[in-house]
């Protein structure tokens, strides 16, 4: 399974990649407007594609469907490895019909059903992000969406890879794998987690605190 940091923090996305952490980004308006200050928006996107080879998802503003593509076209005429991500809206959809029609890589966005899943991989979206944690909020189970999407596009066929979103602790990571996601994003804290177990920095300080003992250097 992939993973993509969810940020578009040049620093946190920096010590990311040079870890060889992450194969990609995520970014949202949001994420986008923390970070930018006074900042050029597509000059912010390519400092982030400067910094990662992999799939980076820059995200439209326009709720039209006209407005949307015009938008993507821009985005993607920015790095090869600009994927354009769209709003699962009846707009958005007309979107990616014509993007991915053009060759541009999406990823739809915003997805909190399996017939929403559906209805992207029918528009040739080459990513779907279900919002894990946002369901859980309202009572669902949403990690259930993940085995959901992956047992329909199975059945019938369909190459839109599955994105995890919104996951908000490592048990969240761990059951996107084995639901078959295909890809997970999380923000820094999420991922920094995935590193730590109390058995890995118990087993470290002995091992440290016996050579110490052993009074001799490399």
């Amino acid at each position: 399974m992939k993973i993509f940091l969810d940020t578009a923090d040049l620093d946190e996305i920096r010590r990311a990649a040079d870890a060889g952490l992450i194969d990609g980004i995520t970014t949202n308006p949001s994420l986008m407007a923390k970070a930018l200050g006074d900042g050029d928006p597509r000059e912010h996107f390519q400092k982030i594609c400067d910094l990662v080879d992999g799939p980076i998802s820059a995200e439209v503003v326009a709720l039209d469907a006209e407005g949307m593509v015009t938008q993507g076209r821009e985005l993607a005429a920015l790095h090869e490895n600009i994927v354009v991500k769209l709003p699962i809206t009846e707009d958005g959809l007309r979107a990616c019909r014509t993007l991915t029609g053009e060759g541009i890589d999406t990823n739809l966005t915003l997805c909190f059903s399996t017939a929403q899943a559906l209805l992207a991989a029918k528009a040739g979206a080459t990513f779907v992000s279900p919002f894990v944690g946002r369901l859980d909020d309202v009572g669902h189970d949403g990690m259930e969406i993940i085995g959901e999407i992956r047992e329909v596009y199975e059945t019938y066929g369909y190459e839109t890879e599955i994105l995890a979103a919104s996951l908000r602790h490592p048990r969240h990571v761990l059951e996107a794998m084995l639901a078959g996601a295909d890809a997970a994003t999380l923000p820094s804290s999420v991922l920094y987690q995935l590193l730590r177990h109390p058995l890995t920095d118990s087993g470290l300080a002995r091992f440290m605190e016996d050579w110490k003992g052993l009074g001799k250097d490399l």
